[in-house]
Protein backbone atom coordinates (compact mmCIF):
# COMPACT_ATOMS: atom_id res chain seq x y z
CA UNK A 1 0.00 0.00 0.00
CA UNK A 2 1.29 3.48 -0.80
CA UNK A 3 0.20 7.07 -0.43
CA UNK A 4 -1.04 6.63 3.12
CA UNK A 5 -0.62 9.37 5.70
CA UNK A 6 -0.57 8.73 9.43
CA UNK A 7 -1.07 11.23 12.22
CA UNK A 8 0.79 10.62 15.45
CA UNK A 9 1.25 12.29 18.83
CA UNK A 10 4.83 13.07 19.89
CA UNK A 11 6.33 14.16 23.19
CA UNK A 12 7.29 17.82 22.66
CA UNK A 13 8.71 18.41 26.15
CA UNK A 14 8.87 16.68 29.51
CA UNK A 15 6.07 17.75 31.88
CA UNK A 16 6.89 19.52 35.13
CA UNK A 17 3.96 18.72 37.38
CA UNK A 18 0.64 18.03 35.70
CA UNK A 19 0.98 17.57 31.90
CA UNK A 20 -0.21 20.47 29.72
CA UNK A 21 -1.06 20.63 25.99
CA UNK A 22 2.35 22.14 25.19
CA UNK A 23 4.01 18.88 26.20
CA UNK A 24 2.53 17.21 23.10
CA UNK A 25 2.63 17.80 19.37
CA UNK A 26 0.62 16.40 16.48
CA UNK A 27 2.59 15.32 13.41
CA UNK A 28 1.71 13.67 10.11
CA UNK A 29 4.02 11.28 8.30
CA UNK A 30 4.03 9.28 5.08
CA UNK A 31 3.51 5.60 5.87
CA UNK A 32 6.51 3.68 4.46
CA UNK A 33 6.17 0.42 2.58
CA UNK A 34 6.42 -2.64 4.76
CA UNK A 35 9.44 -4.94 4.51
CA UNK A 36 9.82 -8.68 4.59
CA UNK A 37 7.99 -10.24 7.52
CA UNK A 38 6.27 -6.99 8.42
CA UNK A 39 2.63 -6.00 8.71
CA UNK A 40 0.78 -2.69 8.51
CA UNK A 41 -1.83 -2.10 11.20
CA UNK A 42 -4.61 0.47 11.00
CA UNK A 43 -5.36 1.43 14.58
CA UNK A 44 -9.01 1.73 15.53
CA UNK A 45 -8.64 2.27 19.27
CA UNK A 46 -5.85 3.39 21.60
CA UNK A 47 -5.45 3.52 25.35
CA UNK A 48 -4.17 6.19 27.70
CA UNK A 49 -3.06 5.01 31.13
CA UNK A 50 -1.64 6.67 34.26
CA UNK A 51 1.64 4.72 34.07
CA UNK A 52 2.49 6.68 30.91
CA UNK A 53 3.12 9.75 33.10
CA UNK A 54 6.18 8.03 34.56
CA UNK A 55 7.52 7.33 31.08
CA UNK A 56 7.48 11.07 30.34
CA UNK A 57 10.25 11.59 32.90
CA UNK A 58 13.85 10.90 31.96
CA UNK A 59 14.43 8.44 34.77
CA UNK A 60 15.16 4.74 34.91
CA UNK A 61 12.09 2.61 35.62
CA UNK A 62 10.55 -0.71 34.70
CA UNK A 63 9.91 0.63 31.17
CA UNK A 64 12.15 2.97 29.13
CA UNK A 65 11.23 6.68 29.08
CA UNK A 66 9.58 8.29 26.08
CA UNK A 67 11.95 10.36 23.96
CA UNK A 68 11.32 13.99 23.07
CA UNK A 69 10.40 14.42 19.42
CA UNK A 70 9.34 10.79 19.00
CA UNK A 71 5.86 9.30 18.84
CA UNK A 72 4.53 8.06 22.14
CA UNK A 73 3.53 4.42 22.52
CA UNK A 74 0.89 2.47 24.38
CA UNK A 75 -1.84 -0.08 24.03
CA UNK A 76 -3.86 -0.10 20.81
CA UNK A 77 -6.30 -2.28 18.90
CA UNK A 78 -5.93 -2.40 15.14
CA UNK A 79 -6.65 -4.36 11.99
CA UNK A 80 -3.95 -5.64 9.64
CA UNK A 81 -4.43 -3.94 6.26
CA UNK A 82 -1.21 -5.09 4.54
CA UNK A 83 1.00 -8.05 5.33
CA UNK A 84 4.26 -9.66 4.30
CA UNK A 85 3.94 -12.08 7.22
CA UNK A 86 2.07 -15.35 6.52
CA UNK A 87 1.36 -15.79 10.23
CA UNK A 88 -0.53 -12.49 10.42
CA UNK A 89 -2.73 -12.15 7.32
CA UNK A 90 -4.74 -9.12 6.27
CA UNK A 91 -7.90 -8.85 8.35
CA UNK A 92 -6.30 -10.02 11.60
CA UNK A 93 -7.18 -7.94 14.65
CA UNK A 94 -4.32 -7.26 17.05
CA UNK A 95 -3.76 -5.89 20.53
CA UNK A 96 -0.34 -4.22 20.42
CA UNK A 97 1.77 -1.44 21.93
CA UNK A 98 2.11 0.96 18.97
CA UNK A 99 -0.65 3.36 19.89
CA UNK A 100 -0.70 7.17 19.71
CA UNK A 101 -0.66 6.87 15.89
CA UNK A 102 -3.15 6.00 13.18
CA UNK A 103 -1.01 3.39 11.40
CA UNK A 104 1.71 1.18 12.82
CA UNK A 105 4.29 -1.17 11.28
CA UNK A 106 5.23 -4.33 13.15
CA UNK A 107 6.70 -7.77 12.64
CA UNK A 108 3.87 -9.19 14.71
CA UNK A 109 6.13 -10.94 17.20
CA UNK A 110 4.85 -9.09 20.29
CA UNK A 111 1.30 -8.51 19.08
CA UNK A 112 -1.64 -10.45 20.48
CA UNK A 113 -4.35 -11.68 18.15
CA UNK A 114 -7.88 -10.99 19.36
CA UNK A 115 -11.26 -12.32 18.30
CA UNK A 116 -13.68 -9.38 17.93
CA UNK A 117 -16.59 -11.84 17.88
CA UNK A 118 -16.01 -12.50 21.60
CA UNK A 119 -16.40 -8.85 22.63
CA UNK A 120 -16.15 -5.39 21.06
CA UNK A 121 -12.50 -4.75 20.09
CA UNK A 122 -12.12 -1.90 22.56
CA UNK A 123 -12.91 -4.26 25.47
CA UNK A 124 -9.46 -5.80 24.93
CA UNK A 125 -7.91 -2.50 26.06
CA UNK A 126 -9.98 -2.49 29.23
CA UNK A 127 -11.71 -5.25 31.13
CA UNK A 128 -10.28 -7.96 28.83
CA UNK A 129 -6.88 -6.30 28.50
CA UNK A 130 -4.07 -4.93 30.62
CA UNK A 131 -6.28 -3.13 33.18
CA UNK A 132 -8.40 -6.25 33.65
CA UNK A 133 -5.37 -8.49 34.13
CA UNK A 134 -3.90 -5.91 36.53
CA UNK A 135 -7.05 -6.10 38.63
CA UNK A 136 -7.16 -9.90 38.47
CA UNK A 137 -3.51 -10.48 39.39
CA UNK A 138 -3.36 -7.73 41.98
CA UNK A 139 -6.47 -8.81 43.82
CA UNK A 140 -6.15 -12.59 43.65
CA UNK A 141 -2.37 -13.10 43.82
CA UNK A 142 -1.02 -10.05 45.65
CA UNK A 143 -4.18 -9.46 47.71
CA UNK A 144 -4.65 -13.18 48.39
CA UNK A 145 -8.42 -12.63 48.28
CA UNK A 146 -10.58 -15.01 50.33
CA UNK A 147 -14.35 -15.39 50.31
CA UNK A 148 -15.87 -13.13 52.95
CA UNK A 149 -13.02 -10.60 52.95
CA UNK A 150 -13.81 -6.93 53.49
CA UNK A 151 -12.31 -5.11 50.51
CA UNK A 152 -11.73 -1.40 49.98
CA UNK A 153 -10.76 -0.09 46.52
CA UNK A 154 -9.48 3.40 45.78
CA UNK A 155 -10.26 4.97 42.37
CA UNK A 156 -13.02 2.38 42.36
CA UNK A 157 -14.64 3.70 39.18
CA UNK A 158 -11.40 3.65 37.18
CA UNK A 159 -10.22 1.17 34.59
CA UNK A 160 -8.57 -1.12 37.14
CA UNK A 161 -10.58 -0.29 40.24
CA UNK A 162 -13.97 -1.00 38.67
CA UNK A 163 -12.81 -4.48 37.68
CA UNK A 164 -11.30 -5.10 41.12
CA UNK A 165 -14.64 -4.25 42.74
CA UNK A 166 -16.58 -6.60 40.51
CA UNK A 167 -14.14 -9.51 40.80
CA UNK A 168 -14.28 -9.19 44.58
CA UNK A 169 -18.09 -9.26 44.48
CA UNK A 170 -18.02 -12.29 42.16
CA UNK A 171 -15.80 -13.99 44.76
CA UNK A 172 -18.29 -13.41 47.58
CA UNK A 173 -16.70 -10.46 49.36
CA UNK A 174 -17.95 -7.27 50.97
CA UNK A 175 -16.72 -4.41 48.79
CA UNK A 176 -16.45 -0.68 49.43
CA UNK A 177 -14.66 1.98 47.45
CA UNK A 178 -14.06 5.65 46.80
CA UNK A 179 -14.70 7.71 43.67
CA UNK A 180 -14.72 11.38 42.76
CA UNK A 181 -18.32 12.14 41.79
CA UNK A 182 -21.86 11.23 42.76
CA UNK A 183 -22.42 9.85 39.25
CA UNK A 184 -19.50 7.45 39.63
CA UNK A 185 -20.65 6.42 43.09
CA UNK A 186 -24.16 5.72 41.80
CA UNK A 187 -22.83 3.51 39.00
CA UNK A 188 -20.65 1.56 41.39
CA UNK A 189 -23.56 0.85 43.71
CA UNK A 190 -26.38 0.36 41.21
CA UNK A 191 -24.54 -1.24 38.28
CA UNK A 192 -21.34 -2.77 39.65
CA UNK A 193 -22.98 -3.98 42.87
CA UNK A 194 -20.50 -2.37 45.29
CA UNK A 195 -21.82 -2.44 48.86
CA UNK A 196 -20.73 1.03 49.96
CA UNK A 197 -19.14 3.96 48.10
CA UNK A 198 -17.84 7.33 49.26
CA UNK A 199 -17.30 10.48 47.22
CA UNK A 200 -13.88 11.48 48.51
CA UNK A 201 -14.33 15.01 47.20
CA UNK A 202 -16.88 15.56 49.96
CA UNK A 203 -14.13 14.90 52.54
CA UNK A 204 -12.29 18.09 53.47
CA UNK A 205 -9.59 16.52 55.65
CA UNK A 206 -7.82 13.21 56.11
CA UNK A 207 -9.88 12.71 59.26
CA UNK A 208 -13.11 13.21 57.27
CA UNK A 209 -11.95 10.67 54.71
CA UNK A 210 -11.04 8.15 57.39
CA UNK A 211 -14.43 8.54 59.06
CA UNK A 212 -16.18 7.96 55.74
CA UNK A 213 -14.03 4.90 54.99
CA UNK A 214 -14.70 3.52 58.49
CA UNK A 215 -18.44 3.93 57.98
CA UNK A 216 -18.20 2.18 54.60
CA UNK A 217 -16.20 -0.70 56.14
CA UNK A 218 -17.69 -1.20 59.63
CA UNK A 219 -15.82 -4.50 60.07
CA UNK A 220 -12.47 -3.04 59.05
CA UNK A 221 -10.47 -3.76 55.90
CA UNK A 222 -8.90 -7.10 55.00
CA UNK A 223 -7.78 -6.19 51.47
CA UNK A 224 -7.00 -2.58 50.50
CA UNK A 225 -6.40 -2.16 46.76
CA UNK A 226 -4.31 0.99 46.31
CA UNK A 227 -4.58 3.18 43.23
CA UNK A 228 -4.38 6.64 44.83
CA UNK A 229 -2.04 7.01 47.84
CA UNK A 230 -1.90 10.08 50.06
CA UNK A 231 -4.70 10.50 52.60
CA UNK A 232 -6.38 7.30 51.39
CA UNK A 233 -3.31 5.26 52.37
CA UNK A 234 -3.01 6.93 55.78
CA UNK A 235 -6.67 6.21 56.47
CA UNK A 236 -6.43 2.63 55.28
CA UNK A 237 -3.47 1.87 57.54
CA UNK A 238 -5.56 2.95 60.52
CA UNK A 239 -8.49 0.78 59.42
CA UNK A 240 -6.72 -2.39 58.34
CA UNK A 241 -7.51 -5.62 60.17
CA UNK A 242 -4.64 -7.77 61.45
CA UNK A 243 -2.94 -9.76 58.68
CA UNK A 244 -4.53 -7.52 56.04
CA UNK A 245 -3.12 -7.32 52.53
CA UNK A 246 -2.45 -4.12 50.59
CA UNK A 247 -1.75 -4.58 46.84
CA UNK A 248 -0.07 -1.35 45.69
CA UNK A 249 -1.11 -0.89 42.07
CA UNK A 250 -0.62 2.85 41.72
CA UNK A 251 -0.58 6.17 43.58
CA UNK A 252 -1.97 8.66 41.10
CA UNK A 253 -2.14 11.42 43.70
CA UNK A 254 1.68 11.52 43.63
CA UNK A 255 2.42 11.20 39.89
CA UNK A 256 2.65 14.93 39.21
CA UNK A 257 4.54 15.94 42.36
CA UNK A 258 7.39 18.36 41.72
CA UNK A 259 8.89 17.90 45.20
CA UNK A 260 9.03 14.98 47.66
CA UNK A 261 5.93 14.59 49.79
CA UNK A 262 5.78 13.20 53.34
CA UNK A 263 5.13 9.49 53.51
CA UNK A 264 2.30 8.04 55.59
CA UNK A 265 3.11 9.02 59.18
CA UNK A 266 1.45 5.85 60.50
CA UNK A 267 3.35 3.30 58.43
CA UNK A 268 4.53 1.70 61.67
CA UNK A 269 1.04 0.17 61.98
CA UNK A 270 2.05 -2.29 59.27
CA UNK A 271 4.35 -3.92 61.84
CA UNK A 272 1.95 -4.31 64.72
CA UNK A 273 -0.91 -5.42 62.47
CA UNK A 274 1.27 -7.87 60.51
CA UNK A 275 0.22 -6.27 57.25
CA UNK A 276 1.43 -7.28 53.82
CA UNK A 277 2.13 -4.33 51.50
CA UNK A 278 3.38 -5.23 48.04
CA UNK A 279 3.74 -3.22 44.88
CA UNK A 280 3.31 -5.04 41.59
CA UNK A 281 3.60 -4.58 37.83
CA UNK A 282 1.21 -6.52 35.65
CA UNK A 283 3.95 -7.65 33.25
CA UNK A 284 5.39 -9.76 36.07
CA UNK A 285 2.18 -11.78 36.27
CA UNK A 286 1.52 -12.75 32.67
CA UNK A 287 1.45 -16.39 33.76
CA UNK A 288 -2.06 -15.63 35.06
CA UNK A 289 -3.34 -14.62 31.61
CA UNK A 290 -4.83 -18.04 30.83
CA UNK A 291 -6.87 -18.09 34.03
CA UNK A 292 -7.83 -14.45 33.50
CA UNK A 293 -9.11 -15.13 29.97
CA UNK A 294 -11.09 -18.07 31.31
CA UNK A 295 -12.74 -16.29 34.24
CA UNK A 296 -13.36 -12.70 33.20
CA UNK A 297 -15.13 -13.35 29.85
CA UNK A 298 -17.39 -15.78 31.70
CA UNK A 299 -18.18 -13.16 34.36
CA UNK A 300 -18.88 -10.65 31.59
CA UNK A 301 -21.28 -13.07 29.90
CA UNK A 302 -23.01 -13.75 33.22
CA UNK A 303 -23.38 -10.04 33.97
CA UNK A 304 -21.16 -10.25 37.05
CA UNK A 305 -18.78 -7.74 35.46
CA UNK A 306 -19.94 -4.71 33.50
CA UNK A 307 -17.83 -2.51 31.23
CA UNK A 308 -17.59 1.23 31.59
CA UNK A 309 -15.61 3.43 29.21
CA UNK A 310 -14.93 7.10 28.51
CA UNK A 311 -14.26 7.70 24.82
CA UNK A 312 -12.55 10.63 23.09
CA UNK A 313 -12.83 10.84 19.29
CA UNK A 314 -9.79 11.30 17.03
CA UNK A 315 -6.03 11.09 17.43
CA UNK A 316 -5.96 14.85 18.02
CA UNK A 317 -7.84 14.32 21.30
CA UNK A 318 -5.38 11.79 22.70
CA UNK A 319 -3.49 14.37 24.82
CA UNK A 320 -6.80 15.65 26.22
CA UNK A 321 -7.77 12.10 27.14
CA UNK A 322 -4.44 11.52 28.83
CA UNK A 323 -4.51 14.78 30.76
CA UNK A 324 -8.07 13.98 31.80
CA UNK A 325 -6.81 11.01 33.80
CA UNK A 326 -5.37 13.42 36.38
CA UNK A 327 -8.53 15.49 36.80
CA UNK A 328 -10.94 12.56 37.14
CA UNK A 329 -12.40 12.92 33.64
CA UNK A 330 -12.28 9.16 33.10
CA UNK A 331 -15.21 7.02 34.14
CA UNK A 332 -14.03 3.44 33.72
CA UNK A 333 -11.45 2.90 30.98
CA UNK A 334 -10.24 5.98 29.11
CA UNK A 335 -10.05 5.28 25.37
CA UNK A 336 -9.44 7.18 22.15
CA UNK A 337 -11.34 6.09 19.04
CA UNK A 338 -9.16 6.61 15.97
CA UNK A 339 -11.39 5.42 13.16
Amino acid sequence: MSGLKSKEIRLASRPSGTPVPENFELAEIDVPAIGDGQILIRNHWMSVDPYMRGRMMDVQSYVPPFQIGEALSGGAIGEVVDSNNPDVPVGTWLNHMNGWREYAISDGSFDQKIDPSLAPPEAFLGVLGMPGLTAYAGLLRIGELKQGDNVFVTAASGAVGSVVCQIAKAKGCYVAGSAGSDEKCDWLKNEAGVDAVINYKNCKTQQDLEAAMAAACPKGIDVYFENVGGDHLISALNLMNPFGRMPLCGMISRYNDTAPQPGPWNLILAVGKSLKMQGFIVSNHLDMAEDFLRDVPAWLAEGKIKRKETIYEGIERAPDAFMGLFSGANFGKMLVKLS
